[in-house]
């Protein structure tokens, strides 16, 4: 089932609404556990997140959430760690593999379908091109001090940036996506990032290079 005819049958099932909204709660509740299993002492103050058809279903859209669910938990811990905490640079380190082995992950098993199709093309351009921006300013944050207050700008920044792109594909881009997918592609796809996003994660290499220009 699509998310779009999952929405259309919420609405008319009350019940059906109801555990739909208990399976996207516990998935997000899931992705946030993992995340605060690099600091376990640490909250994770992620708050109300974009309204999405997507989470907590089995497809790659799905999967996909559960990643920016769990990525929204780390950002929010980073910024609740001391300045020169040991916790901080443990938890920026996991965010940076966490967030590159899941764009390049998601470049592989999605974006590269998606981009062949005219009427999804510019999606796909838009979001290949976020992840290069967000990859630049990472690089920058991981050549800097991160005890510093600077850096904690530049962090908010960051997280300001990744936080609209992963809005932007979950209410736009996957919805677009979604439509011009078949179901076979969409099963295939959660496999393929899967495989992908473990073998990204374990070679990931954290780049060090200061942006002049911002």
């Amino acid at each position: 089932m699509t998310a779009r005819a999952d929405a259309t049958a919420k609405t008319a099932n009350p019940k059906a609404a109801q555990k739909t909204a208990t399976t996207e709660t516990r998935a997000k509740q899931a992705a946030i556990a993992e995340a605060r299993s690099v600091a376990p002492d640490l909250a994770a103050r992620i708050g109300s997140t974009p309204a999405t058809t997507f989470r907590g279903n089995p497809d790659i859209f799905g999967r996909l959430v559960e990643d920016h669910d769990r990525h929204r938990a780390l950002f929010a811990m980073v910024q609740d760690t001391d300045a020169k905490s040991p916790q901080r640079e443990a938890l920026f380190e996991e965010l940076v593999k966490e967030i590159q082995s899941h764009a390049a992950a998601e470049e592989q098993a999605l974006w590269s379908t998606v981009l062949r199709n005219p009427e999804t093309t510019e999606d796909a351009r838009h979001a290949v091109h976020e992840h290069k921006q967000i990859d630049e300013m990472v690089a920058d944050l991981a050549a800097r001090d991160p005890a510093t207050a600077a850096w904690m700008t530049r962090f908010g920044e960051l997280k300001e940036k990744y936080l609209h792109h992963i809005r932007e594909e979950e209410q736009e881009q996957f919805v677009a996506a979604e439509e011009h997918l078949s179901a076979s592609d969409i099963s295939h796809m959660k496999s393929v990032f899967n495989r992908r996003k473990k073998a990204e994660k374990a070679e990931a290499v954290i780049e060090e290079k200061i942006r002049l220009k911002h």
